[in-house]
């Protein structure tokens, strides 16, 4: 059985709604929004580059024929109206005056024949591949602590210059969380890490007493301290950025999306993608059946993998790891949590977790885990339904 060091520093970083790779995923799952409350059935995977004063879509769909040009002809307005909600309203990448090239285009054929279900074939995995979930009880979320705290640092930062942009924040920003760990258990914030996008006259030390206070509301009382390092805009200035000072991309935040570093991630990322791929709903799905098994208090830490080929519906495997904390038989769990999603096919996931609903954009920034399920099926994959069924299982 594996031991855990007694002390140990562990690292996770998050980037803003305006970071330029956030941007690209923001628009990905707009584009998503926009196909699945047309036509809940509806297959997308799009990819989205920005850069300086353009935004351009590439990618695969597929709709009821009589709605897909007018979904496709909208898409603009949307696309627009995401950036426009981030914030960028600057000379170098503007909502209203960047170019817009959309090149979308059918989704293959030969996908989609082993996607679909057809006669006795039910509905395949849209690809193969293996996903995971984890979730560990060191903070209420059961998110890895590191990673909670640099996503609520930029959470409280964007709410904040969203209420009063003449604080001087720009949107584009990320932060990084370094903990000191004892026993297993965060104890101390080694350093923290924040560079953000400011407006032009602002100097490090301006912006540093700028966010000091919201950031250290972040923590809980005690855990930041004297000998706590704080490097704030370290390079100097930030006043270029977003789009404009770096090129972004759909998908290229897959660490910062999942777990910063702490469990696995099997290498597909989330945004732009419609739930029919198991890249997405899979990988939702672990974090179900992992949140669950620690919510329901039979580990303290849980991961879970499952595995996929493309076009076949059931997995291939199911891996249940519960760190050499076992309170229980994880032989036994990997047994009992497929059977509370239907086996974990394509088709049940989807169906247990009400996926084919426009839920997606407000997923692109600040993690796809540790969130508030909502009321209209949002973060559905954050509920805890399955504890009082596991524990009488155990």
């Amino acid at each position: 059985m594996k031991t855990e060091r007694s002390q140990y520093l562990f690292t996770s970083e998050s980037v803003s709604e305006g970071h330029p790779d956030k941007v690209a995923d923001r628009i990905s799952d707009t584009v998503v929004d926009a196909f699945l409350s047309v036509d809940p059935f509806a297959r997308v995977a799009c990819e989205t580059m920005v850069t300086t004063n353009r935004i351009i879509l590439a990618g695969e769909v597929r709709a009821a024929e009589d709605r897909l040009t007018g979904i496709v002809d909208g898409l603009e307005e949307r696309v627009r109206a995401a950036v426009k909600d981030i914030g960028y309203e600057q000379e170098g990448f503007h909502w209203r005056t960047a170019d817009y090239a959309c090149h979308l285009h059918p989704q293959s054929s030969d996908i989609a024949q082993g996607v679909d279900a057809a006669g006795n074939k039910d509905e395949g995995a849209g690809d193969q591949g293996i996903m995971f979930g984890y979730a560990t009880a060191e903070t209420p979320e059961l998110m890895p602590a590191t990673l909670q705290y640099s996503h609520n640092i930029l959470k409280v930062l964007a709410k904040a210059r969203h209420d009063d942009r003449a604080m001087g924040l720009e949107p584009d920003a990320k932060s990084q969380v370094t903990l000191v760990y004892e026993n297993g258990k965060p104890v101390r914030v080694a350093s923290i890490v924040l560079s953000t996008q400011h407006r032009d006259g602002l100097t490090p030390a301006d912006v540093h007493d700028i966010i000091r206070p919201y950031v250290l509301d972040v923590f809980p009382q005690g855990l930041v301290d004297e000998e706590t390092r704080w490097h704030v805009n370290p390079t100097g200035n930030f006043v270029i950025g977003g789009p404009d000072g770096d090129c972004g991309l759909t998908g290229r935040k897959i660490i910062v999306d999942t777990y910063g570093g702490a469990a696995p991630h099997g290498g597909g990322a989330f945004s732009g993608k419609d739930p029919t791929k198991v890249d997405r709903s899979a990988a939702y799905a672990c974090r179900y059946l992992a949140k669950n098994v620690v919510a329901a208090g039979l580990a303290d830490k849980c991961t879970l993998q499952i595995g996929y080929a493309i076009g076949v519906s059931q997995p291939l495997s199911f891996y249940v790891d519960l760190h050499g904390g076992n309170h229980v038989d994880p032989a036994k769990l990997e047994a009992i949590l497929p059977q509370l999603i239907g086996g974990a096919t394509p088709r049940a996931i989807r169906e247990h977790l009400g996926l084919n609903r426009p839920i997606y954009a407000r997923t692109a920034a600040y993690g796809h885990f540790g969130r508030e399920p909502e009321a209209d099926g949002g973060f559905s994959w954050e509920r805890t339904d399955l504890v009082e069924e596991l524990r009488r299982a155990f």
